[in-house]
């Protein structure tokens, strides 16, 4: 076991959260403070004093981020220049029939291609999607392409061959040479060996875009990094990646924050026994939900982002632009909220650092579910007076007092989380009032029981450390990478040697790293998952631990799968369509055993201040300090929780019972 400091810090739009835990001694601090947009690095430093820590003092440091997320959202992408096989040039432009506003015929039917007509090249090769060269890369038109790309000012560049997925040499040759003349090189076989050609070009040419910012970030935070501390990230599919791993594959770092507290919570799922979960994940900036079924997340092998779609192995987080800074707004009458944010710089009006529109912060403020007179990250103070200035033209607009327009803000915020609930349950055949919800972050405990009523859930289970939870995620990480490989291996010719070098391969790549990193092959554990469906069907059902040696087995397994999931099951021919594999460092039972909260010794003085919890009515509300909280002693809503960096609202109607692990267990109950 590590003497020295592990610590977890995940950079969120708003706070940057940090926990530092020395096992040895079984001491944790946590810490909250203001991100900087600016500066990530100074940043991190800051949370690191935050817990009176040098980053000399740390052993190992895994970090959480936007970076990517926020670059890819704002377009604020390198100059990319697309190669492509004769012929293919196109492809982004095309993309797919679908219709962003399939009513609206004003507005552009598809986002701009990321990669205008004049970055774009081709050379001359050509490979079937069997992997058969049918045509041989021609060399005179690969360095007519590597010269016009020189020319056109390009900082990086993103190769899709046809049907390199199959066969990825002719890609690697021009990488070759593309890299004697341009310093990011992103290749379709290395970033989306997969089919489906417009969605692998459109993610490698979103690798290329921010292959220059990760590695300016990179590099800056290895400088920064003491000799004697190892640095990790946490990556999208719910692992930690090393720098070097991460910078020829940054879109790795996708949803990195989410995912970690999303890890978390399939944890803390594991440890109560809970079959079904939804993790609760309010922020600043967003909500972020995700679907947990045995303790394991849902991964996804592909979703949108900036309305371009991303392909590759991520938990399965759906993110909606809601959280305590999303400002509000009357929309042609209609009261609206988010997704524009006042973000950390100024913030919400009651931080008081310039911001004057009404966000849901001032909202909670306003109906005295946050207490003014607490200091929250940075030691910064709440400013009712302010929030109530920025709600009243809102509440003047609506023709109601600002209590009420505070009420409806956070019911409006409340109902598009309850659609986030939705698509990952009911729209993926789930019946989610069956879930617990498991609400962190700043936000999440304020607005999760109301949520969990609105869609009919019973039980909220706000977790120990909730308000810095997806830090604690990346200190509780497990090093892991993951692979996808597409095969279309048809039943009637079951190729197993093809298939062993499939899987032979990807292992090999996953396991390097981890070798590399000091583990040996005794320490790592290998999982796969394969993708099966009927010949010409579009998408497939991934079945785990599946029987590749047994192509019979195989075929029931996915009979079974797939009637399961829609209820019905043909006998048509089927074929592998890919394999996932996941290569990880499974963390011992000590370690990842969840971190207690501190106990008062001595009970704390219990005030109460007035709520609002229905529009006209205000009632005295109890406001507890959670370390002082006694477990298994039930207490019945309304009351306010508070610890030092979030607070849980328990509305009438509810009953919270503290258990024994430092988790808030509550029963939602029907709205008094």
């Amino acid at each position: 076991m590590p003497d020295g400091w592990e610590v977890g810090i995940d950079v969120g739009g708003t706070f940057t959260d940090v926990v530092a835990v020395r096992r040895a001694c079984g001491e944790a601090r946590a810490a909250k403070v203001a991100t900087r947009p600016g500066n990530r690095v100074e940043g991190l430093l800051a949370a690191l004093e935050a817990v009176g820590l040098d980053w000399s003092d740390v052993d190992d440091l895994v970090h959480g981020t936007t970076l990517i997320t926020n670059a890819i959202i704002e377009d604020d992408l390198a100059k990319v220049a697309l190669v492509a096989t004769r012929g293919f040039r196109d492809t982004l432009e095309i993309g797919r029939q679908n219709r962003r506003h399939l009513y609206r015929l004003d507005l552009p039917p598809k986002v701009p291609p990321q990669v205008p007509s004049e970055l774009r090249f081709e050379v001359n090769e050509r490979i079937d999607h069997e992997g058969r060269v049918l045509e041989a890369l021609d060399l005179r038109s690969v360095d007519e392409a590597v010269r016009k790309i020189c020319e056109s000012g390009a900082g990086a560049v993103a190769v899709s061959l046809l049907h390199s997925y199959a066969d990825p040499s002719h890609e690697e040759a021009l990488g070759e040479r593309l890299r004697e003349r341009i310093a990011f090189v992103a290749l379709s076989s290395r970033v989306n060996p997969e089919v489906r050609e417009y969605e692998r070009t459109a993610t490698t040419a979103l690798c290329a875009g921010v292959l220059p910012l990760a590695a300016t970030y990179l590099d800056r935070l290895e400088s920064a990094k003491p000799s004697g501390s190892r640095l990790h990230l946490f990556h999208s599919a719910g692992g930690v990646a090393s720098p070097d791993a991460l910078r020829e594959l940054p879109l790795a770092l996708v949803a990195s924050g989410p995912a970690a507290g999303v890890a978390a919570a399939g944890s803390i799922a594991r440890s109560l026994g809970t079959g079904q979960a939804l993790s609760f994940d309010m922020g600043g900036t967003t909500t972020d939900v995700c679907l947990i079924l045995d303790g394991a997340a849902q991964v996804t092998g592909e979703r949108e982002l900036g309305g371009r779609p991303v392909r590759q192995p991520m938990v399965a987080v759906e993110s909606i632009g809601a959280g305590g800074g999303s400002i509000a707004r009357l929309d042609h009458g209609a009261l609206a909220v988010g997704p524009e944010s006042a973000g950390a710089r100024p913030g919400p009006a009651c931080y008081a650092l310039g911001g004057d529109q009404p966000t849901v912060t001032d909202a909670n403020l306003v109906l005295g579910y946050m207490d003014p007179e607490r200091l929250i990250g940075d030691g910064m103070r709440l400013d009712e007076g302010a929030a109530r200035a920025a709600l009243d033209p809102v509440a003047r607009a609506m023709g109601v007092d600002v209590e009420t327009a505070a009420l409806g803000i956070v019911r409006v915020a409340n109902s598009a989380m309850v659609r986030a609930l939705r698509r990952v349950t009911v729209e993926r055949g789930i019946d989610g009032r069956g879930c617990t919800l498991l609400a962190f972050g700043g936000a999440g405990p304020m607005h999760a029981v109301e949520v969990a009523r609105a869609f009919s859930i019973d039980e909220v289970v706000v977790p120990a450390h909730s308000g810095v939870f997806s830090a604690l995620g990346c200190a509780e990480a497990e090093m892991a990478y993951s692979r996808q490989r597409t095969l279309r291996m048809a039943v009637a010719d079951w190729d197993r040697e093809r298939l062993h070098r499939a899987r032979r391969d990807l292992e090999k790549q996953l396991v390097a790293p981890l070798a590399a990193a000091g583990h040996d092959a005794g320490e790592i554990t290998v999982e796969e998952v394969a993708a099966v469906r009927y010949r010409g069907q579009s998408y497939a059902v991934e079945l785990s631990d599946p029987p590749f040696e047994d192509a019979a087995r195989m075929g029931e397994r996915f009979f079974e799968r797939h009637r399961s999931l829609y209820g019905f099951a043909t006998e048509e021919p089927w074929e592998l369509q890919s394999i996932r594999t996941r290569a990880f460092v499974p963390r011992s039972r000590d370690r990842s055993a969840p971190l207690r909260e501190r106990r008062r010794a001595e009970p704390a003085r219990v005030r109460s201040l007035p709520c609002t919890f229905v529009a006209g009515e205000k009632r005295m509300t109890p406001r507890h300090d959670r370390a002082a909280l006694v477990a298994e002693r039930p207490l019945e809503g309304p009351l306010i929780v508070e610890d030092a960096w979030s607070t849980t609202v328990v509305p009438p109607g509810a009953t919270l019972v503290p258990d024994r692990d430092g988790h808030l267990r509550i029963d939602a109950g029907r709205a008094a």
